[in-house]
Order: structure tokens, then C-alpha cells, then sequence
């Protein structure tokens, strides 16, 4: 029993060390270190009125039509997320419409992660998107590439990613990589056309009908989620996204 413990515990330290780790071996990098000198003393200020506390969970919303991207944040004990910053893009790549293949400068449509922190970004620093998924996959078909490198970056170009100012990809990039020192391994980020209430449904199926049976399956996680403060649980079912 004793040794049962004293694994548990040795697994325990090793895990909060990795990822103290992580926020360490991203300090290392100049542009990470900046971000953090320039920003994070006033955002520890909004995120302690706010009552996180020093260990939270983030999730990022992102609205194409409205090129608003929305950071929220919940502390560990909380069950709802609550509204923390909004960003605008900075520029805009594509129409409304899921990305389909490689060189069609579409931003993807969906339910995804960070997967990636570069702080030595070609775009100042970045956050990777796991696009493509499943879905992407079976939407694009054999034989032809989806693409890839979508990211959440600064520099204000792009094609297909989501573009912010410098400015504020450092304070999204900083929020990231607390969450996920935190332990969040997965940040989700939801790229939605646009806000997917019914009206604005109607609105925009009527400028992109071929987009109809797609976006009535991303509007249920968006109303869950405006509903309950909350992600929905999402899976991917042969080629569709499928929300419980």
C-alpha cells in the first residue's frame, strides 16, 4: 500500500513538473519572454478581479463573419467558463464556408485544438490549430490534400489563418501557455462562420445554401454552449461532428 502511494505521489510531481516545464522552456525564447514583461503584470490583474485564480482553463470562440475572437477562462473549481477578452482580426482571408483543399484560402469551420506554440513564429508567435480533423479529412475526400498550417498568429496576413494584431497575440499567446502550464493539454478553439444563432442562420444560409447541412451541425455546440457556459462534448462520426 505504502509503495502504491508513494507511486501515486512520484506521478503526481512528475506531471506538475512537466508542466512548470513547459512555461519555463517557453521562456526561454526572446519573443515569449517580451510578451510576458509587457503583459502579463496587467493581465494577473484582470484574471485575480476576475477570481480564477492562478491555475484556470481557457477556451477560445472565433466568429468569422463578425472577426471576433473570444477568450474565456474558468478556474479549476469552476464548472462554467466566463468571458475574458475579445480580439479582432486584423484581417480576413476567404468566405464563409467550411476549407475544403490546400490553396483555397479558406479559414476552417469547426471544433479544434491548440496544438502547437511557436515562439518563433515567421508571424511574430502563433498558435496551432489541428486542422485538418476527421471531418476535414472526409470533407476534402481521397486523393486530394486538405492543407494545413492554420494557425492564430500576429502580423496581420494570412491566408486562412486568424491573424491579430502583435500586440494581441502576445496576450493570447501568454494566456495560452498559463493554461496549458496549468494542464490543460488541450485548449479548445471553435471556428464558427459566424454567431450561429437562428436568425443569423437565415441570413447567411440564404447568401451560402451549399453550406446548410454543415453549419446545422456546428450550431448545437454553439447553443450549448451560449447556453450552459460550457463545451459541449463533440465527437467526430464518419465525416460529421456530432454534439451530446
Amino acid at each position: 500500500m505504502k509503495l502504491i502511494c508513494l507511486t501515486f505521489l512520484l506521478s503526481l510531481s512528475i506531471m506538475a513538473n512537466a508542466q512548470n516545464n513547459f512555461k519555463a522552456t517557453q521562456m526561454k525564447f526572446e519573443r515569449v519572454e517580451k510578451a510576458y514583461a509587457e503583459k502579463w503584470e496587467t493581465l494577473q490583474k484582470f484574471i485575480k478581479a476576475a477570481g480564477y485564480g492562478n491555475d484556470f482553463s481557457m477556451l477560445i470562440n472565433a466568429y468569422k463573419a463578425e472577426g471576433k475572437l473570444e477568450i474565456w477562462l474558468k478556474s479549476k473549481t469552476a464548472k462554467n467558463y466566463s468571458l475574458f477578452r475579445t480580439y479582432d482580426f486584423c484581417a480576413h482571408s476567404g468566405t464563409l464556408g467550411p476549407k475544403v483543399i490546400e490553396g483555397d484560402g479558406q479559414t476552417p469551420e469547426g471544433f479544434y485544438y491548440i496544438n502547437v506554440f511557436n515562439p518563433m513564429s515567421n508571424f511574430h508567435l502563433s498558435l496551432g490549430v489541428n486542422y485538418p480533423n476527421t471531418v476535414d479529412l472526409a470533407r476534402t475526400g481521397k486523393n486530394r490534400k486538405t492543407g494545413g498550417d492554420i494557425y492564430i498568429h500576429g502580423n496581420c496576413v494570412t491566408v486562412g489563418c486568424i491573424p491579430l494584431t502583435d500586440e494581441k497575440i502576445k496576450e493570447v499567446y501568454v494566456l495560452g501557455v498559463e493554461a496549458r502550464n496549468s494542464g490543460q493539454d488541450k485548449i479548445p478553439i471553435n471556428i464558427y462562420p459566424f454567431k450561429m444563432t437562428d436568425g443569423n442562420m437565415k441570413r447567411y444560409v440564404t447568401q451560402f445554401p451549399a453550406q446548410l447541412s454543415f453549419w446545422k451541425t456546428l450550431q448545437p455546440g454553439y447553443l450549448a454552449f451560449e447556453k450552459n457556459k460550457k463545451l459541449a462534448e463533440i465527437k467526430e462520426v464518419k465525416g460529421n461532428y456530432l454534439v451530446r
